[in-house]
């Protein structure tokens, strides 16, 4: 064992009962779980300021103070992350999980971003605050990724010119919202289901729109009927495929600038999907 973890450990009153065990999921970072005197934790190892906008993160999913299960922070020091392990199991419940980030996203900030940067998997996601929500989206969502990918030869710059008018016209189409505190990152893998109910790891948070979680859950996976019926309690918008598609364009472009062209593809249809409503 790292004797720098020794020492964070040691800084919180912890000594470790044998050595850390690889947790799966941790291609971006170190992930392991780890027994102690005091207990199981978790234990995350990589850049300094990632980790501590993951901790911010996690500290601001778990002051919304809803029906989801946040991992606490015990410490974040350096290269170390120590969170509170959480326990797999128990029976799936769409509707909690529903009901939960409806209450997350009722959490409102002034502009749409965040105080600072953070990223969305190993991708650096720029959270400069903007008044206007659709501002925001273009400028520093769609855009940077649209022309990141355009500058290693993922997009030709005719689909670049093709993003550029779907972004263009949202002032036409949605709406400005106060912004809602968002996770940022949820897709299934980091959502648990545990005997407390579903809890939520691994956050890129910042205020923006709520279908930014929707969409996310949605692009890879189907949370299901109940989910949906807990989360809008009636209230569905009318647009919420078009919603759907725009939110999902983003980490479209995330996923073509890491894994390459295989979702070129589905960028392609999103936009196009778009530039025909």
């Amino acid at each position: 064992m790292q004797e720098s973890l020794r020492a964070v450990l040691a800084s919180q009153h912890l000594v470790a009962r044998g050595e850390p065990r690889a947790l799966s999921g941790g291609d971006i970072a170190e992930v392991a779980w780890l027994e102690t005197d005091q207990g199981a934790v978790v234990v995350k190892r990589d850049a300094s300021d990632a980790l501590a906008a993951e901790a911010e993160g996690l500290r601001a999913l778990s002051y919304a103070n809803t029906a989801l299960k946040v991992p606490a922070v015990i410490a974040q020091e350096g290269e170390w992350l120590i969170m509170e392990a959480v326990t797999s199991g128990g029976k799936r419940d769409a509707a909690l999980l529903g009901e939960g980030l409806r209450g997350l996203h009722a959490v409102h900030g002034e502009r749409h971003g965040w105080p600072s940067d953070n990223r969305c998997g190993p991708t650096a996601q720029r959270n400069t605050p903007c008044d206007d929500g659709r501002v925001f989206q273009r400028e520093h969502r769609l855009m940077p990724l649209g022309t990141a990918c355009v500058e290693r030869g993922l997009l030709p710059t005719t689909m670049l010119d093709a993003l550029g008018d779907v972004a263009g016209r949202l002032e036409t189409w949605l709406p400005d919202v106060p912004p809602s505190l968002v996770h940022g990152d949820l897709w299934s893998g980091n959502v648990l289901t545990t005997p407390e109910g579903p809890a939520i790891i691994d956050p890129a948070v910042y205020y923006h729109y709520p279908e930014v979680d929707l969409a996310m859950l949605t692009l890879f996976g189907a949370p299901g009927e109940a989910f949906f019926e807990a989360y809008w309690d009636g209230a569905r918008p009318d647009d919420w495929r078009r919603r759907e598609t725009l939110f999902q364009l983003y980490p479209l472009l995330n996923h073509l600038l890491l894994f390459g062209g295989a979702y070129r593809a589905g960028v392609e249809r999103a936009i196009a999907r778009l530039q025909s409503t």
